[in-house]
């Protein structure tokens, strides 16, 4: 296959690279800005045949974690920039498949409160009617989505829309939860320093899990949005006394709470994905292969 990947070089990007590199008959091209390689300029001066591309998995976006989420949104809205030119460049080279990566930070944040506990099932997101997502960047994934969908339903193109909740891996950058947790463990760091009062609470995906959903996705060729979670609830407190479990030691936890800390409860309703997938990496399994990296 003619495989395009952006972002190849980010968390995700890598680990797809690696999955499809197993492959020699595969022609990967990336794009990162890492590179200094704008995936924008690409969609604007691309020229390959129409159809060339078997498949192209879209991961190019600023994130930065939690911290860059808030204190610099302007820089996240350039992800609006960044969809805009991919659709643009779809509709006129026209790839066979597209995957599309939204966010579960695309769910209305009045979801997702201390006194509104719920699992976040795909149909909480209403394109037709709106609800506030999380910040800047939530909302460039629904328009991401929005996109995605005019490209199936007036351009015929063939977009799949994942929504991954806290995916996480051996190799993740330092300014996520789990890999500053985890090197924190590594270290056995007494006192534990957690951001806010530790009882935010996420779901936590393996990659290998969501790289092996998103090929079962393509291979069901199923296109509405779905969410990529064990549906399993963990606060920051608990990920920080299973890491501590699993070092083999204990320490007091010590809670920053001027430190920014997102909405209070993100969990996935998995329904969806485990009707055709279900996850194989636990997350005790996930903290002991990245604590013995």
């Amino acid at each position: 296959m003619n495989i395009l990947i952006t972002g190849h070089k980010g968390f995700v990007g890598r680990h797809f690279v690696k999955y499809f590199s197993t492959n020699s008959k595969n022609n990967i091209v990336g794009i990162d800005i890492v590179d200094n390689q704008d995936c924008r300029d690409f969609f604007k001066t691309d020229v390959s045949s129409k159809g060339h591309w078997d498949l192209v998995i879209h991961l190019a976006a600023i994130v930065g974690g939690r911290q860059t989420i808030e204190s610099d949104p302007i820089a996240v809205a350039i992800d609006l920039s960044i969809d805009a030119e991919l659709f643009n460049w779809a509709v006129r080279q026209r790839p066979k498949r597209i995957v599309y990566f939204s966010s579960s930070a695309a769910y209305p944040i009045a979801l997702q409160t201390k006194t509104r506990r719920q699992k976040l099932s795909e149909s909480d997101i209403n394109l037709a009617k709106i609800a506030q997502p999380d910040l800047t960047y939530g909302w460039t994934k629904l328009t991401g989505e929005l996109l995605a969908q005019f490209a199936r339903d007036q351009y015929g193109l063939h977009v799949s829309v994942l929504r991954p909740f806290s995916g996480y891996g051996e190799d993740q950058d330092l300014s996520y939860p789990f890999p500053s947790f985890i090197q924190r463990g590594k270290q056995k760091q007494n006192p534990f320093v957690i951001w806010g009062d530790g009882t935010q609470t996420r779901d936590f995906i393996h990659i290998e899990d969501i790289v092996a959903a998103t090929l079962k996705t393509l291979e069901l060729n199923l296109h509405q949005p779905i969410n990529l979670g064990w549906g399993r609830p963990t606060s920051f407190n608990q990920l920080a006394k299973m890491v501590m479990k699993t070092a083999g030691y204990s320490a007091k936890l010590c809670h920053q709470l001027d430190k920014p800390i997102g909405v209070h409860y993100r969990v996935a309703h998995p329904k969806l994905l485990f009707s055709f997938y279900q996850p194989k990496i636990s997350l005790e399994e996930g903290i002991a292969r990245a604590l013995h990296v």
